[in-house]
């Protein structure tokens, strides 16, 4: 399970529904938009609850790295640091071997999403956060065009700014008309990145701050925000 908002209820019935049971339960960063149910829905399933190894709570979390794998049996889940909306940013590498040896599909979170890649200002100064981020997506150019791109935000969200409504892209297609993503020179990337950023989520740093276990949830007014 990635990202789960905090209606973990939602994610209890799906899975005695299908009879699948959670083994992992992962938040690709400590959000700002909405409260996660992250925690709570790996205690009440016993799966292991997963974050970058230096993301800042203050709680015990599975902490993973560059490169580590998830195995899940037929499907391994391989990490890829992914810095820039946050530092502890992390992306999903996907493989299913049923399928193929190659991977299938790439979470990519709040780093690059359909028409857009995510804010770099939530979490550190929006210069740092931009440089980290083109570092980022230099990388994931590097993977394979076919490879789907399935994001935690779009349309509607706080956490982009020309985000689309299609929810699944692929590397290809943004390679060709995300235009962050198509950006090569590092100093123009940051001046796009920092062109008219839009005004914080509501609640934003208590919400992080909820997250990362420094607050109860009730402190914040914001509950749940979808993709």
């Amino acid at each position: 399970m990635c990202d789960p908002i905090n209606d973990v209820e939602l994610y209890l019935r799906t899975a005695e529904d299908t009879g699948l049971q959670i083994r992992y339960v992962i938040d690709t960063h400590l959000h700002a938009d909405h409260l996660s149910g992250g925690r709570e829905l790996a205690e009440r399933t016993g799966a292991q609850y997963v974050l970058y190894e230096s993301a800042p709570a203050r709680y015990a979390f599975l902490g993973v790295t560059e490169g580590y794998v998830l195995d899940l049996g037929n499907v391994s889940i391989q990490v890829l640091h992914t810095p820039g909306h946050t530092p502890e940013h992390i992306s999903l590498l996907v493989t299913d071997r049923t399928r193929a040896s190659e991977p299938w599909f790439l979470l990519t979170g709040h780093t690059v999403m359909v028409g857009d890649v995510g804010r770099t200002e939530r979490a550190s100064e929006p210069e740092v956060g931009a440089r980290a981020l083109f570092e980022t997506i230099q990388r994931l150019k590097e993977l394979p065009d076919y490879l789907e791109v399935l994001p935690g935000a779009y349309a509607g969200s706080v956490c982009g700014r020309a985000l689309s409504g299609k929810p699944v892209s692929t590397i290809g297609f943004e390679r060709r008309f995300n235009p962050a993503f198509r950006i090569t020179d590092p100093d123009e990337f940051i001046r796009h990145m920092l062109e008219s950023i839009p005004p914080p989520p509501p609640d934003a740093a208590r919400v992080r701050a909820a997250n990362q276990g420094f607050l109860e949830p009730e402190a914040t007014s914001v509950t749940q925000r979808g993709r």
